[in-house]
């Protein structure tokens, strides 16, 4: 036998058992958000998401949209403070996201995003309410379709009462994804292999350091926090969805007339809370775009050393920009 027929099965065996390490363990904080959430199903696959109950003899109803590639453990620093303000505050983990099912393979939309979302407030009987959304990066798109629907009355739709919207990348000419981002997206059969690589410690030092790029220098997550974030993606082998997920970033591009005209034309109250050190969405050439088209909006623009998570990185500005909006109408 040669040599290197011995190298390739001593190889194989190693290589099989690297590709399958475990995902890391929740931290009591993350293990916490999770036992005080709750399920529901969506055409087979179970869907978590948490809702409090707050201020007593209000019907104000806030519903949470996070980003890419996070889940709704991004809004755990305004919670509290969010549920001194409504009576109900609920955030949702998006199909293939946090703690919700990954299935694969999957074609994962935006459209199905906002069913996953329709399907929630009909689950817990608000289909009658109107509803105050909250997003974020990703979860701006999924509140654009939302909005999309409930503007043209689609069956199913949200009545939405007020939009706010957060450092997400709306105008695909003003988006710039970050490098992981790009490979993913449009690697085409090198990708399925490249997600499941991200079991590899190397790709989670890749992971930290792009994760680490979209925060401002003096904002960025303790290394606690930073563990916590690959936790939820490695829960439930959520690196192997993470390329067929990505393509949101083309259905932006492709159905952009549809989301951006959407927002340009509402007669829905919309807010932008706006972190300008954000390099997905950069200052001050997005903002700019997004106070030309769409003239009916405020806008929050935080300190200048926010970037692209300004719920995390600056969370006392970024709610107390939110109840001034929230409290103007």
């Amino acid at each position: 036998m040669t040599w290197w027929l011995y190298v390739a099965l001593l190889c194989v065996p190693l290589l099989a058992v690297y590709l399958h390490i475990p995902p890391p363990q929740l931290s009591p904080a993350l293990n916490s958000w999770r036992t005080s959430g709750h399920f529901f199903t969506f055409r087979g696959n179970n869907i978590f998401y948490k809702e409090s109950f707050g201020v007593v003899g209000s019907s104000d109803v806030l519903l949470l949209l996070h980003g890419f590639p996070t889940s709704s453990y991004d809004w755990y620093k305004i919670w509290d403070s969010l549920t001194q303000r409504f009576n109900r505050v609920i955030a949702l983990d998006f199909l293939g996201f946090g703690f919700s099912h990954k299935p694969r393979p999957h074609r994962y939309s935006i459209f199905e995003q906002a069913s996953v979302v329709e399907a929630l407030v009909t689950h817990l009987g608000l289909s009658e309410q109107r509803i105050n959304i909250l997003s974020h990066d990703y979860g701006d798109t999924v509140a654009l379709e939302l909005l999309y629907r409930s503007d043209h009355n689609r069956s199913g739709h949200i009545t939405i009462n007020s939009l706010c919207l957060s450092n997400g990348g709306i105008f695909p000419e003003t988006h710039y994804p970050r490098f992981l981002q790009k490979v993913l997206k449009d690697s085409g059969f090198i990708s399925p292999v490249f997600t499941r690589l991200i079991n590899f410690h190397s790709n989670y030092l890749l992971y930290f350091t792009q994760i680490r790029d979209v925060f401002g220098p003096y904002t960025q997550p303790t290394e606690a926090e930073f563990w916590d974030m690959w936790t939820g993606i490695r829960f439930n082998d959520g690196n192997l969805v993470m390329d067929s997920i990505l393509q949101y970033i083309n259905q932006r591009l492709k159905h952009r007339e549809r989301w951006v005209g959407t927002l340009t034309s509402t007669s829905t109250p919309l807010h932008m809370i706006y972190g300008p050190l954000d390099p997905v969405n950069p200052h001050p050439e997005f903002i700019q775009l997004y106070q030309k088209l769409v003239q009916r909006s405020t806008v929050s623009v935080l300190d200048e050393h926010v970037s692209h998570y300004p719920q995390l990185e600056d969370p006392t500005g970024f709610f107390n920009a939110y109840l001034s909006f929230i409290n103007s109408f």
